[in-house]
């Protein structure tokens, strides 16, 4: 009886995957829980391991096919594993066999090492299509794979004067406009287009802000926050704190979580999201933290805010950052979330209106600091001043519950003494 090798459970933000890579071919063997095939979702890639030892009997989706959450993808036929079936995982499957005038075959130890730079049919024709060169491609996969998104990355960042097209060695191009991931060249050479499709992270990213303008009833409710103190409180103690938390750094963020979550206790709402006609309490503190990389937005979630300090809030965004930059966060980690933070001031950015992660019915926005002058007890003064932005659900939060939360947060900021006193 063969074993069925399906596709993972997406959660419900993810509807569909595309089946990157597979590193087996039909006869194969393969060990039970080695890679067998890399699935690519709008997220992230996941790698799907063979359920139990057998023979690869059939690929029912190849690479490059769309495929939804559980579906059937292939089979094994269960049975035991020579010991030489020591196949590279990283080589992908289904290519045709070497010809006797080719190099010959690696030396044991060598054919054991997956491949660096190994790439599916489907990414080779995608290449080609965009006209991208794999061999300066660096792969995001395991063991330097080259995906699909690795590809477009790649496309999308090639400046349009790289792009050079000899006429004679194009086939027959459709008009502009004609074919969505078709390479579209004007007559005049130096006026190139490049048409290139969207990456599933882009497609989902625009689907999802999209989704939440036609669906919340949003608005964004502004403040500003003097930083003096944290600001103060982070050069005292910056030194002792990496040294008392094996060198993690004090940062601004920390002191951001743990506001909000203060702020989320005494406001409730804020921290609840719609489910249909009801709205779902969340009795629990998990705060997105929005991480920018060169493959787009990743939304990781510190679970437990409340019961972490910020030396472990620190971490755990740092963690973060750099598996979205590797390409290594998981579905788990991206999942959930009852609130998000998102800090455009490390781009430079005054002032900007958030947009919902739904389900979520707020978002706080955290902004560049600025030396602006201010008032103080009747003199003005030079203040290291942050404007910070509150983008609320209207169809569940007033805004007079969105203007208190946003006004305790900024006096939570300016007196971090009351993050300790719980005030």
């Amino acid at each position: 009886m063969s074993t069925e090798v399906r596709a993972p459970p997406f959660p419900e933000s993810i509807t569909e995957g595309t089946v990157a890579a597979w590193h087996k071919k039909p006869g194969d063997q393969v060990r039970q829980d080695e890679p067998l095939v890399d699935i690519e979702t709008e997220k992230i890639t996941i790698e799907v391991v063979a359920p139990a030892d057998g023979t690869v009997e059939e690929i029912l989706k190849a690479a490059g096919e769309t495929i939804t959450s559980g579906e059937l993808i292939g089979r094994l036929k269960p049975g035991e594993v020579s010991p030489e079936a020591t196949a590279p995982s990283g080589a992908p499957a289904a290519e045709a066999p070497a010809a006797p005038s080719q190099a010959p075959a690696p030396t044991e130890p060598e054919a054991q090492r997956p491949k660096r730079g190994a790439h599916s049919p489907a990414v080779r024709k995608l290449a080609a299509e965009l006209g991208v060169d794999l061999d300066a491609v660096t792969g995001t996969g395991r063991d330097g794979r080259i995906l699909r998104g690795d590809v477009q990355r790649a496309a999308e960042k090639a400046p349009a004067a790289e792009i050079k097209v000899q006429q004679s060695a194009m086939p027959q191009s459709p008009p502009v406009g004609t074919q969505g991931d078709a390479l579209a060249i004007s007559d005049d050479s130096e006026r190139v287009e490049r048409r290139v499709p969207m990456s599933r992270l882009r497609a989902s990213i625009a689907r999802r802000l999209v989704e939440a303008q036609h669906t919340a009833a949003m608005l964004t409710t502004f403040n500003e926050v003097d930083m003096s103190e944290i600001m103060r409180l982070r050069q005292k103690y910056r030194d002792h704190f990496a040294d008392s938390h094996d060198g993690v750094r004090l940062g601004f963020m920390s002191f951001f979580v743990r506001a909000s979550v203060e702020a989320l206790k005494r406001f409730p709402a804020v921290n609840a999201s719609i489910d249909g006609t009801e709205i779902v309490y969340h009795g629990y503190y998990d705060i997105g933290v929005a991480v920018s990389t060169e493959a787009g937005l990743f939304v990781p979630v510190v679970r437990d805010a409340d019961a972490l300090g910020l030396a472990q809030i620190e971490n755990q965004i740092v963690e973060y950052s750099n598996k979205a930059r590797e390409n290594k966060l998981t579905l788990e980690q991206l999942s959930g979330g009852t609130f998000t933070i998102s800090n455009g001031g490390v781009f430079g950015s005054l002032l900007s209106t958030p947009i919902l992660n739904p389900p979520q019915t707020a978002i706080l926005g955290m902004h560049k600091i600025q030396e602006r002058p201010m008032v103080i007890d009747g003199e003005i003064v030079a203040r290291p001043m942050m404007y910070l932005a509150l983008s609320y659900d209207h169809r569940l939060i007033d805004g007079r519950e969105a203007v208190r939360f946003l006004v305790t947060i900024k006096d939570m900021v300016e007196d971090p003494a009351r993050l300790l006193l719980e005030i």
